[in-house]
């Protein structure tokens, strides 16, 4: 059985290898396209989007103006309605012609004239005709293009002048790089393509899990552990942190899922409309954090740096070396980090902690979102927290409890030497 171990840790290790390769590149496949997709589905180019909205109004304002209708029942109604009103507005009209030519010869002699004349009592008998003119000139289809365009064109102008307007080159950049014709086409695309990568990264970060815990099973049960052994699975280790440190940890996506109300008695719609979205890795948080210009931001990416990257990068090249240099397992340095360095680790701190931040952030996003659909009215909004944990943070998970069990049992090897 002893000469199995070997060739089968060898393989435990190319199958890391070349999943954790395989998981990288599919990651940032698709995070390119989810960065992207975010991107084109931000709320800014949906709901809070004047162009959107001008579509919106237009596309409903075509429809009430193709639904008038001006026949039967419903002609007989706009008649009574037109003809009401332009009886009123003489009347008004005649009564203002008449103020304003009183109390003079002048006026005396117009009103006399008006009044001789029935000027306003002809206007009156024209009005049934005028009336029906109106609803022939509003019942042409011709007359009505033109309506519909008019109040469209007033609206546009209006809206242009009052709202600030989008910047869409990274969006049009967006839909050129894919080859799209519009939003929700590229939006619907790029949303397959991301289901498809996916699919295969999910099987690939299962088998990567599956043999990191195999390999954390291996260390425990075995008595010892040969040069060859601790050195095949210090590389896996480091494969595990490498991916850790490379790939986004958290996902916090906050977003409107779906969004309904009624307009002039017309439904309209809004989905997937993102509020807010980040996605880092580690070593981004480090950069980010590095390049703020603020003494207390890197103070703590100092911090992250030493204690959740180079400390775990020290101690696993220090333990190989110890491993395999019988000169160097004198070294106070080496011996230090081997040993002395444990308590010192933030690695299994940074995993909790990150957990943690994971769960506070879906707790307060979801609570929010909750209290966006409590203060609206005739409003149906569904939100929906699409935070989650990402690859990364499995790697480095998977890392931190290795790197323990491995720490673990080269500190009880030693101890039983000495003991001897």
């Amino acid at each position: 059985m002893e000469k199995f171990k070997l060739p089968i840790l060898t393989i435990l290790l190319i199958a890391v290898l070349f999943l954790s390769f395989n998981v990288y590149n599919r990651e940032q496949k698709k995070r390119i396209l989810k960065e992207d997709l975010i991107e084109l589905s931000k709320i800014k180019y949906g709901l809070f989007s004047v162009d959107e909205w001008k579509q919106i109004l237009a596309s409903i304002i075509t429809k009430k103006v193709e639904e008038f209708n001006f026949e039967g029942a419903n002609r007989d109604n706009m008649r009574r309605e037109i003809s009401a009103f332009l009886y009123k507005q003489i009347d008004q009209f005649e009564q203002r012609f008449r103020e304003q030519n009183s109390g003079t010869l002048t006026g005396f002699f117009k009103n006399s004239i008006m009044s001789l004349a029935g000027g306003f009592n002809d206007i009156k008998r024209d009005i049934p005709k005028i009336t029906e003119d109106i609803i022939d000139f509003m019942n042409d289809p011709k007359n009505r293009r033109a309506v519909r365009e008019f109040i469209i064109q007033k609206m546009s102008a209006y809206a242009d002048n009052t709202f600030s307007k989008i910047d869409y080159s990274v969006h049009n950049e967006i839909l050129a790089k894919y080859n799209y014709q519009d939003r929700s086409t590229a939006v619907t695309g790029i949303t397959d393509q991301i289901k498809t990568l996916d699919d295969g990264t999910k099987s690939y970060e299962s088998f990567l899990l599956i043999i990191a815990a195999i390999t954390g099973l291996y260390i425990m049960l075995s008595k010892a552990l040969s040069k060859n052994e601790f050195l095949i699975i210090t590389i896996s280790c480091f494969t595990l942190l490498i991916i850790g440190l490379l790939l986004p940890m958290i996902e916090i996506d906050a977003r409107i899922a779906n969004m309904n109300f009624s307009l002039l008695g017309e439904s309209v719609t809004f989905k997937d409309q993102v509020l807010y979205y980040k996605s880092k890795s580690i070593l981004e948080v480090v950069r980010l954090m590095m390049t703020q210009g603020r003494i207390d931001l890197i103070c703590v990416g100092i911090l992250v740096l030493t204690f959740s990257i180079l400390f775990p990068v020290a101690k696993s090249i220090s333990s190989i070396l110890y491993v395999y240099s019988r000169h160097l397992k004198s070294n106070k340095f080496i011996q230090f980090m081997v040993f002395k360095t444990g308590k010192w680790s933030m690695a299994d701190v940074m995993v909790v902690a990150i957990f943690m931040a994971y769960i506070g952030f879906a707790g307060i996003i979801t609570e929010q979102l909750k209290q966006l659909e409590t203060l609206t009215q005739n409003i149906d909004i569904l939100t929906t927290n699409k935070s989650a944990l990402q690859a990364g943070f499995f790697a480095f998970t998977s890392f931190s409890v290795l790197s323990l069990l491995i720490s673990h049992k080269l500190q009880y090897e030693v101890n039983a030497l000495n003991e001897v």
